[in-house]
Formats: C-alpha cells, structure tokens, sequence
C-alpha cells in the first residue's frame, strides 16, 4: 500500500474515533426531571405543588446550607434551611452545600467531614430518606483548584463509607479546566454576564456569553447535564452606574416606580428597599432606574437545542432554577415541556 493513502486513513481513522469519543451520548446516573430549591424554609405553595406534578418532577436539589468564613476565619455553616412541612413523596432531595471560596484556605479534611456529617444529621433530624447524594457549589478558580479537588476528594471518600455519591456545579468558564474528581457535574447555565452593565446583553442568559465557552463542552470528561433559569431580577441603577439587585420591591407600586419601557422603571419617590436576602436595605433616589432582567423561553430553547447538539444527553436531566411560583409563571407549559425535554 502507498505510504501516503495509509498514512491518510490512518489519519481519517484517527478523526472519526475522536469524533465518535466526543460525541457519544453521555447522561448522569439516575436522570430525572429536577428543580432547584434556594430558599431558607422549605414549604410549597399550590401552585409549586402543582407545577412538580405537572412537569413530572422527581428530583429536587435543595441548598442545605452555605459554608462561608466565620468571625474567627474558621469556615461555619450559614443561612441553613428549615423544614415547614414535609417532602411531597415520590421527590427525590440531592442536599447541595454552597461553599464559600475563601473557605478553602482552611483544613479542607475537617471541613469535608463535618458537611458531610451536618448533612446527614439534617436529614435524619427531618426524617429526608433515600438520599443519594452530595451537591456541592462552589466558584473555584484555577488559583483554587488544587485545593478545592483535594477537598472533594476528601468529601467522595466520606460519601462513599455511606453508599453516596458526589456531584458538583459547573460554570461554563470551568469547562476549560480538568474536571473536579466527582460523579458528574450540572452546567450552570445562568448568571453567565456581567449584571453591573446597563447595555443590552441579558447577564442572567445571552448567546453571546455563552457561545466562546461551547468548543469546550463536546470533549469535557465528566458526565453533564443542565440548569436553565427562570428567575428574573431587579437591578437599580444611577444612570449607567450599578447599585444594587433589588428583591421585594414592588415594581406595581405607582408611589414609587413609574414603568417607562416593557422592562424599565423609574423611580418617582426617595426611599429604602430591601437589596438582599442578608445585606442591609438600599436607598433608591428619585430618577434611579430598575431594570428587569428575564430570559424569553426562545432563548432557553435555543441555548438547550444547542447544548444538544454540541453534547448529545446532556439535557437528559435537566434542572430548572428555581422553584418559586413568582418565577414558575414567567413561563407556559408548553415551554417547560419543551425545556424538560431532551
């Protein structure tokens, strides 16, 4: 055989194994239609109730706790959830853990024990049965990365000696890097702009931020799946200048807000409003701005399609963020059975 046509099957050989790698369908353990739940008390309204029904929902990522730097340095549980009424049954819980990421500068061995024991003690003290797994959250960087895999090391090996498994989040400039040691990973594809502009791009979801990071996805060596939003927020600005996310404001009220576009408020009366769940109240001055930010269910699905395409299986779980009924009817039924689909 001529050296050269050899040689070039060997090279077209070479091309469509790769391709055959990075393109085979690749799903999580055990997928199921999922919801986020980031609240402090765990009660469900009616139409939360009936949104799980509806949308055949059997799994719910429930942030447990966050881990954050204490007075004395020392990482310390924050914010933890309390449970007013029961798990519907037939849901699945996954605990999730937010970890702080100046909290990995600690002993990460005593810290991965004692989320592990915290979570298992929530549950037995809430009678949560049948758990799984562990999520852990965390925005590590690669100036954190040796430290922060050495943590979930520490965390798999505890989770282990329990019959659990390990998954964490990803976000989408995390797929450049190697993957966390874990089971799988949730791509997080949400908050993926810069919410302190004022421009036009939707910090919550746009295309565009999130296009230069999807030559990544196809070869990322570790299970996915994904998480969509359905959140909106209130930013205020001064101008072009950023303030603050403004949470219970009430954009209805005409004593305070005047709408001036489909999505922009003016403000009309000096006052204080609540800016955060934890942080003190943020002063509004008449001419500051608000401005809703919320991603049109075309650009889920488009994003979603792509995703698809790009990793076939990766939506064969999907999480939508997060289950509140001020954030279930932004959308119609059918565009959840179009996002839940795979």
């Amino acid at each position: 055989m001529n050296k050269n046509l050899a040689a070039l099957i060997i090279s077209i050989t070479a091309a469509l194994m790769l391709s055959a790698c990075t393109h085979r369908r690749q799903s999580v353990p055990e997928p199921r239609r999922a919801v986020y739940y980031w609240r402090t008390v765990f009660r469900l309204d009616t139409a939360e109730r009936e949104f799980l029904a509806r949308n055949h929902v059997e799994k719910i990522y429930m942030r447990y706790f966050d881990v954050v730097a204490g007075k004395q340095g020392q990482p310390a549980p924050n914010a933890t959830i309390r449970f007013g009424q029961a798990v519907p049954r037939g849901i699945e819980v996954v605990p999730t853990v937010f970890v702080m990421n100046d909290c990995l500068s600690q002993d990460t061995a005593q810290l991965a024990r004692r989320i592990v024991e915290r979570v298992v003690q929530m549950n037995a003290t809430n009678d949560i049965a049948g758990v799984k797994e562990l999520q852990i959250d965390c925005d590590w960087t690669r100036s954190t990365q040796q430290v922060y895999f050495a943590f979930l090391r520490q965390v798999n090996r505890a989770l282990q000696a329990r019959g659990m498994r390990l998954s964490v989040t990803i976000r989408l400039h995390q797929l450049a890097m190697t993957p966390p040691p874990c089971d799988y990973g949730v791509l997080m594809m949400y908050n993926t702009g810069d919410l302190t502009r004022a421009g036009d791009r939707n910090p919550i979801l746009d295309p565009r931020d999130v296009e230069p990071y999807l030559r990544h996805i196809a070869a990322y060596k570790l299970p996915l799946c994904a998480a969509y939003p359905i959140f909106s927020i209130k930013l205020l600005f001064a101008g072009t200048t950023y303030k603050n996310m403004l949470y219970d404001a009430d954009l209805g009220d005409t004593l305070v807000f005047r709408r001036v576009a489909p999505q922009r408020y003016v403000v009309i009366s000096s006052r204080d409003m609540p800016s955060s769940l934890t942080d003190d109240d943020t002063h509004v001055d008449v001419g500051d701005s608000v401005i809703v930010r919320q991603v049109p269910a075309a650009v889920i699905l488009a994003i979603h399609d792509e995703l698809e395409r790009r990793r076939p299986g990766i939506n064969d779980q999907v999480i939508v963020y997060d289950l509140e009924s001020s954030n279930i009817n932004h959308y119609q039924q059918h565009d959840y059975e179009k996002i839940y689909h795979p």
